[in-house]
């Protein structure tokens, strides 16, 4: 079984983005609740996150809560949005002791109050981290991004602040929510599951996407550089011939 040591330190991917699946479907397994899987989920999240700022991985993206999510049982929302606040308040020591440096992305104005003054906080206390970035995705979706960089981009042709000829995908990039992250390079869905799901959709363009037959509470050290050896034993081409990278 391979380790974090098995893992080629000079070929790691800059940026690992996460579609942690399968909480609900793991729980049912066991006869339990939805929110049992995912308080378990959190835990995967911990060890992830750990097993990442140990790698040196510069930045890890967690698809924590989607736009549709709102549209799940009243709660099994709740409860997300209390785990959301427990978790941010806990594990702010560990993410100081790690150099890491707290961030999110999305539609954060409609999480609870409660969540978005402890989101607000931790984002504060480990703003001068200087490690791995953690980014959670949170009230998020691609699409939602992308239709708010366009109405602003065209707000801003409208105003004469930016002409139609200069607008190229760095411009674009500007008015993205991901606008201080750079493009994905691998994407890993759990819970075997092959979809994208609104996540990302303009930042993977170029990502290698790994998907693993596993719920998201049973993800371990293991199964992350398993993920991380395939995407080392890839060969990215960007859209060139193998005889021109060489």
């Amino acid at each position: 079984m391979h380790t974090l040591e098995d893992v080629d330190k000079h070929k790691l991917p800059q940026h690992v983005a996460v579609i942690m699946d399968g909480n609900g479907r793991w729980a049912k397994q066991r006869g339990k609740l939805r929110v049992f899987g995912h308080e378990n989920g959190v835990e995967a999240v911990r060890r992830t996150v750990e097993n990442c700022a140990k790698l040196q991985i510069s930045y890890l993206t967690l698809y924590a809560f989607s736009t549709e999510n709102w549209n799940r049982p009243k709660v099994e929302v709740e409860t997300l949005m209390k785990l959301l606040v427990a978790s941010l308040r806990k594990e702010l020591k560990t993410l100081n002791k790690n150099n890491i440096r707290l961030n999110t992305i999305g539609n954060i104005e409609s999480l609870p109050a409660k969540a978005q003054k402890e989101l607000t906080e931790v984002i504060t206390k480990t703003a001068n981290n200087s490690g791995m970035t953690l980014t959670l995705a949170l009230s998020y979706g691609s699409r939602e991004e992308l239709k708010s960089a366009v109405k602003d981009i065209a707000f801003k042709v409208k105003n004469n602040i930016i002409s139609p000829e200069n607008i190229d995908e760095a411009v674009i990039n500007t008015h993205l929510y991901t606008h201080f992250l750079p493009d994905v390079d691998l994407l890993i869905r759990t819970s075997g599951e092959q979809r994208i799901s609104n996540f990302l959709l303009w930042q993977i363009a170029y990502a290698e996407l790994y998907f693993i037959d596993v719920f998201w509470p049973d993800f371990s050290e293991h199964h992350l550089v398993e993920a991380i050896l395939s995407y080392q034993n890839r060969e990215r081409r960007f859209g060139k011939t193998s005889e021109q990278l060489n």
